[in-house]
């Protein structure tokens, strides 16, 4: 029996998460975490966001993921989106960026991984003025509105979505 949930989770875990996506950050599955216990599943430094999770133990909704800002006076330089509102997977621009599996210590083949998109963006240098100088106008930048769908955005951006993988009968 203990062969077969690994063997399980390596032939599911790619179909679920995305057939030829590699994350960019490789490490391994995490320790088994209790149920109704809170752990960190990944701090993103540039969004000032911690992303923590907790195996509920109930049958509907068997993991909750919370989003809460690291620091009161961290200043975010990138955005931090759901990927159910941005759809990462079909769009070329996002990249894989991490994928954090925790087993249930319950239930061992109860698996909650946590997807973590990265958007590619073209941050060109700025134009060189007369003087030789890049000049930024602020007052022009924040009348340009940007979403997270918007092709031609400069500022980066991270997308999550939290899953769970089978289930504890």
């Amino acid at each position: 029996m203990a062969l077969r949930i690994p063997l399980f989770l390596a032939i599911v875990l790619p179909v679920s998460v995305a057939l030829a996506a590699t994350p960019e950050i490789t490490r391994d599955t995490g320790t088994p975490q209790a149920v109704g216990k809170a752990h960190t599943l990944r701090t993103i430094p540039e969004a000032c966001a911690r992303i923590s999770g907790q195996f509920t133990g109930i049958p509907d909704k068997p993991y909750t993921m919370q989003v809460s800002k690291t620091s009161p006076r961290c200043v975010a330089r990138a955005e931090l989106v759901s990927a159910d509102k941005v759809k990462p997977e079909s769009d070329p621009r996002w990249v894989l960026n991490d994928l954090v599996k925790v087993p249930n210590a319950a239930c061992p083949s109860q698996l909650a991984t946590l997807s973590v998109w990265r958007l590619k963006v073209n941050n060109a240098p700025y134009k060189l003025d007369a003087q030789g100088r890049a000049r930024v106008y602020l007052q022009e930048k924040a009348q340009k509105a940007w979403t997270a769908n918007d092709p031609k955005r400069t500022r980066p951006a991270y997308a999550v979505a939290v899953d769970v993988i089978g289930s504890c009968g």
